[in-house]
């Protein structure tokens, strides 16, 4: 009798072992939080909201004495939450992951140990040749807040800071006319039988729209400048009025700054701002006018821009008050704490559910995007181009 034919051989009809998959290994995190060290920088990353949330995950944060008082948290509060707090600045450094604010100073990176992770701002422009071979000497892996792309691709902390900025930048420009010596003395708000104050807004990006959204919550006649016609329809669309805007046309852009109160200038370049307010354009606005450049830290779009500080952070040129802070975020430190923090509490705990940085990024496009460093090489184009370092692609170095 013959057998009946069948494609499987004897030992494929046999029970098989069924293969189940592997459950993914969630990693234990050691973060260290110093207090940051730099002028003025007053905020910290996680507040302790998020560290309660973070510790109750199983893992382990180390903050430094009083990183949190400038920002309005305290000690206490964070030892509550479950952090553990100490004195000893090298004793944080020395986590496995280093979370902070600023970009580790030069003697900060002396103090971090080898193969360890950095997570902080990079400030690229700010930066010198010596930073970045410190962490190639150290094969440190470094990430920074300002690359991190969300799920729609845009850049969720640099955003989260510019509408601070943009708002800031208003009720700054309130204050300095009135409390300014040389201000005009002049009330923000639609007041009965009162021309309302003007107010131009050069660039129609992120600062600028929450510039508009401020000045027209206060009542302000506002008139919007960009390059792109595209930039100026979704401004509009965004604030939900219609407003006066214009393309940058230099006498459409002289006529409005010379009826002008307040000026804010909020256009950013690839390398630095362009320079879209001349000296002598300044010189025709108002005694007591107001000009808040928030792109001070590029260069600034005004020709008579000067960098300031917190605590001298005015000047008048042509009788015109002129404010050149470059962080205004850090001038509301709480704000711009809590911002950080919701941004950045759930990157730290996908870190953790992928089993460490590495395994995060491999699923995480936008965070991989965040990557500047890995283990000592650099990754990132823009960095090597602008300092003329080696680069190396780290889609060969992560598969």
């Amino acid at each position: 009798m013959s057998q009946p034919r069948t494609p499987f051989t004897t030992s494929q009809l046999l029970p098989q072992e069924e293969t189940l998959e592997i459950a993914r290994l969630k990693g234990e995190l050691f973060i260290g939080i110093p207090r940051e060290a730099y002028f003025q920088e007053k905020r910290i990353c996680l507040t302790p909201d998020a560290v309660s949330t973070i510790v109750n995950h199983g893992h382990r944060i180390l903050v430094e004495k009083n990183a949190g008082h400038e920002a309005g948290f305290s000690d206490r509060e964070y030892a509550e939450a479950g952090a553990m707090i100490t004195e000893n600045r090298k004793e944080v450094f020395e986590c496995p992951i280093v979370l902070k604010v600023e970009p580790p100073t030069l003697e900060e990176l002396k103090l971090i140990k080898p193969k360890s992770v950095v997570i902080s701002a990079l400030q690229l422009k700010t930066r010198k040749r010596e930073y970045f071979q410190e962490l190639a000497k150290k094969k440190i892996t470094a990430l920074a807040f300002e690359f991190i792309k969300d799920e729609d691709n845009s850049f969720p902390l640099v955003r989260a800071l510019s509408e601070i900025a943009g708002t800031a930048s208003i009720l700054i420009a309130s204050e300095l006319m009135v409390n300014n010596p040389n201000g005009n003395g002049l009330l923000f708000g639609n007041i009965s039988g009162v021309s309302p104050i003007e107010v131009v807004v050069i660039g129609a990006g992120t600062v600028g729209e929450f510039a508009v959204r401020s000045a027209l919550g206060l009542g302000a006649n506002v008139r919007v400048f960009d390059s792109s016609v595209t930039k100026l329809r979704r401004i509009q669309t965004n604030v939900g009025r219609i407003l006066h805007t214009s393309t940058l046309q230099q006498n459409n852009l002289t006529k409005s700054l010379m009826r002008a109160d307040v000026a804010i200038g909020a256009i950013r370049g690839i390398h630095r701002s362009p320079v879209v307010v001349s000296e002598d354009m300044v010189k025709k606005m108002k005694k007591g006018a107001v000009i808040i450049d928030v792109c001070v830290d590029m260069g600034g779009c005004f020709e008579t821009t000067e960098m300031t500080s917190h605590e001298r952070p005015t000047f008048v040129k042509h009788e015109v008050i002129h404010y050149g802070v470059p962080n205004i975020p850090a001038r509301y430190p709480k704000t711009a704490s809590v911002t950080i923090s919701n941004i950045f509490s759930p990157y730290v705990l996908k870190i953790a559910e992928h089993g460490g940085l590495e395994n995060a990024i491999r699923m995480d496009q936008g965070l991989k995007n965040g990557l500047y460093f890995y283990h000592g090489i650099l990754t990132n184009k823009s960095i090597s181009d602008w300092f003329d370092l080696p680069y190396n692609d780290l889609n060969l170095l992560i598969f």
